[in-house]
């Protein structure tokens, strides 16, 4: 995306010197050590309330030992598979028929897909495995979705993606049994996931707002006033401790610093900021980074996982953030997840389709992953229901009597075929990609 009239001026005029970066004038930028004192002082100081409130909603469930070990026993894949027989027992039979299939290499591998795109030639050429993208959908509302793209995978010989973003009510697939098919269905198919808590602001958090109908009112992270932050803690602890969930979304500034505090305590939580948050910037990418740096663990490490950048990002911004973003130690920890597609309505203008950009980008700017929230345009705009984020905050007994069940699924499916049509434009590149590690060896 071209940037306007004057921000081609002011790059040029930075070229030809008009702004003279001298080492006198860098210097005036260093943070003194006191600086970092005055933080430690306060996060330290007894009966600091914003720090103590934190720190209760925690002591809820137990020490950060305590905490991962919950964790890490719910996470078990025998201990998932238990309780999805004691939930939806139909699910069952569909897992074990994904392990099978997966046992069995039903699904092609990487190297037949490389044939199929380019021929003999695949066997000669060097793909670029150090800037594999990984191919990402949004969202995957409900277990059975997974199912039929996977048999879908299975017939057409394509890819199943390697990481899903989820945004279906917590409770409402708790209740059902989705919540713990799909956490055991993504061990199975070697690839990673994220959960949207239901404190995401459109829960009626913000008593001047009305429902997704209004969401860019929450654009602003203005969802979560209050005690919301809290609220999202303690959500967080427990679907972690019960399910084993680690992964989830992020839309506020408050909860991403809480975030940060938490995986600092020891509790290994990760999480992706949304494209809510609206960070289209460099500035905004560098101000987020900072505090993941402030608050990463001594191995370097921070709960940050993923950076989801607003649809109005271009590839120069991104490239100016993967040099701060190695700088900072963070390359290989923090993935940027650029909008490939988005949904046909309530989003963005359409057509969009970030494809071709995405291939200039990806052979030089490592750790992307695709995310592909739409079908390709000419696809999905002739569907009789296409996509709408709106469907994501729709109750699922409400989609069934509204007889939208098969539109949506149809909608899923064509997220997923958008992203094998990445996959294989990225193959004619000789670029690499990152699908279900397990099922596409």
């Amino acid at each position: 995306m071209a940037g306007s009239p004057h921000e081609t001026s002011l790059r040029e005029d930075i070229c030809e010197g008009a702004f003279p970066m001298t080492t006198e004038l860098r210097e005036r930028l260093k943070i003194p050590y006191a600086r970092l004192d005055a933080i430690n002082d306060l996060l330290l100081q007894p009966d600091m309330r914003v720090v103590d409130d934190f720190l209760a909603v925690v002591a809820k469930y137990g020490t950060p030992e305590e905490i991962n070990e919950k964790a890490r026993a719910a996470r078990q894949l025998d201990n998932l598979l238990r309780q999805v027989e004691a939930s939806h027992p139909d699910y069952l039979e569909d897992l074990h028929w994904l392990m099978q299939a997966r046992d069995d290499h039903l699904f092609i591998s990487v190297d037949e897909y490389r044939r199929r795109v380019l021929g003999s030639k695949a066997d000669s050429t060097t793909f670029a495995d150090d800037f594999a993208v990984t191919l990402e959908v949004s969202s995957l509302q409900y277990f059975p979705w997974l199912m039929a793209a996977a048999r879908r995978a299975v017939e057409y010989r394509t890819l199943l993606p390697g990481r899903f973003i989820r945004v279906r009510k917590m409770k409402e697939q708790e209740a059902d049994g989705d919540l713990v098919a799909v956490a055991a269905a993504m061990q199975i198919v070697g690839a990673s996931y994220v959960e949207t808590l239901d404190t995401k602001g459109t829960d009626g958090s913000n008593i001047h707002l009305g429902g997704p109908e209004t969401i860019t009112g929450y654009f602003g992270g203005v969802g979560q006033p209050n005690t919301h932050a809290l609220k999202w803690l303690d959500e967080f602890l427990y679907y972690y401790t019960h399910y084993g969930v680690q992964q989830v979304l992020n839309v506020n500034p408050g909860t991403v610093l809480l975030g940060y505090l938490l995986h600092r305590l020891g509790v290994d939580i990760e999480f992706k900021i949304s494209v809510f948050m609206g960070n289209d910037n460099p500035y905004a990418a560098l101000w987020t980074l900072l505090g993941a740096k402030l608050f990463a663990r001594e191995d370097g490490t921070s709960p940050l996982i993923g950076f989801n950048w607003s649809n109005s990002i271009n590839n120069e911004s991104m490239e100016v953030t993967a040099q701060f973003r190695k700088a900072l130690g963070f390359e290989d920890v923090v993935r940027f997840e650029h909008h490939i597609t988005e949904t046909w309505k309530s989003i963005v203008r359409q057509p969009y389709n970030r494809r071709d950009e995405l291939g200039v980008l990806a052979d030089h700017v490592a750790n992307i992953s695709a995310k592909h929230e739409g079908g390709d345009p000419e696809v999905d705009q002739k569907r009789p229901h296409p996509s709408d984020i709106l469907d994501y905050f729709r109750d699922k007994s409400e989609v069934i009597a509204a007889g939208d069940w098969d539109h949506l699924e149809q909608n899923f499916l064509d997220k997923v075929d958008a992203t094998n049509q990445t996959a294989w434009a990225l193959t004619e590149r000789g670029l690499s990609f990152v699908a279900a590690q397990a099922l596409h060896r």
